[in-house]
């Protein structure tokens, strides 16, 4: 047992180095073919603070644990609402955007009223795969237009150009530490799961949808303590959508998903939470300190739920 908590801790540690030389070995040849920074960041980099996720679910559904990939989405966003913000803006109260309010959240609570309505049957198939890419694509379509409209005012930022070779072995080396490191921690999380008899829905929630969050976590409580709140809340907003529509997307397209061990509940908190956000972020478009105590303990109550009906 303890061999394989050590593997869990491995394996979580090769996924976020895996992420990071991935997405900047990516990010420096965007740069090098004159790819605009503002596309980098909401492309590369929005995908690579995802990444873990998106591995740790895909290697789960081909291994034939599909409780886990979709319990690390929905853990991954109920976790980013909750205790990410809730921490965030206990550091520093977050201003939001008007676009973050009007666009980017709504977009997020779309994304998981989406996720209940195709899982009522419990299942994901690779029809619900494709409608989930599609809106993944509508997102990130309607996102990169904005972008392009606000690029001509922007200041063009000189950065320091990495040989090509050096950044395309960062993405190949990010690539295979995010594969070994996914296989590792599935593997020995599933073990530990059967050993201690508890559902892998459950270790998908907690366990692995925290491992899978901390790139997210250490993001946005730099963000908050440097004042940075747009990038801290864009940050989780993002990350969200990304996590349904492109993660689970992808996953059940390629792998048929059958849900047991994630409830109606598990789906309903995850929306609560990025609505709860969406409401404070509507006074004064601020999350204050109080609101996102309120935030982590709600996150906390429900953590609490989850191991006391184990």
């Amino acid at each position: 047992m303890l061999l394989e908590v050590i593997f869990i801790v491995v394996g979580v540690a090769m996924v976020l180095v895996g992420a990071d030389r991935l997405t900047e070995g990516a990010s420096a040849l965007a740069r090098r073919m004159d790819v605009p920074e503002i596309i980098i960041g909401l492309t590369i980099v929005a995908a690579g603070t995802s990444a873990p996720e998106l591995f740790v679910s895909l290697v789960s559904a081909l291994k034939g644990t599909p409780d886990m990939a979709v319990g690390n989405v929905v853990g991954s966003n109920t976790m980013n609402a909750m205790l990410i913000v809730g921490c965030a803006a206990m550091v520093a109260p977050m201003t939001i955007s008007r676009s973050t309010v009007k666009k980017d959240i709504p977009f997020s609570v779309g994304a998981s009223v989406l996720l209940m309505l195709l899982a009522l049957n419990n299942f994901l198939g690779r029809w619900d795969g494709i409608v989930l890419l599609a809106g993944f694509a509508i997102f990130m379509t309607y996102t990169l237009m904005q972008a392009k409209k606000g690029q001509a005012e922007a200041t063009e930022q000189k950065t320091e150009r990495r040989s090509p070779w050096l950044s395309a072995a960062m993405v190949v080396i990010g690539l295979a530490a995010l594969v070994v490191g996914s296989n590792l921690f599935v593997d020995s999380a599933s073990t530990v799961a059967a050993a201690l008899g508890i559902s892998e829905g459950v270790i998908g929630l907690t366990v692995v949808a925290g491992g899978t969050s901390l790139p997210e976590l250490a993001t946005s409580v730099v963000a908050a303590r440097k004042g940075q709140s747009a990038i801290a809340i864009g940050n989780v907003i993002g990350s969200n959508v990304f996590n349904i529509l492109m993660i689970l997307g992808l996953t059940a397209t390629i792998s048929p998903l059958q849900i047991e061990g994630i409830t109606t509940i598990d789906m309903a908190v995850m929306l609560v939470s990025v609505a709860l956000v969406w409401f404070f972020s509507f006074t004064k478009f601020t999350v204050e300190r109080w609101e996102g105590a309120l935030l982590v303990i709600g996150y906390l109550v429900y953590l609490w739920w989850l191991i006391s009906s184990l």
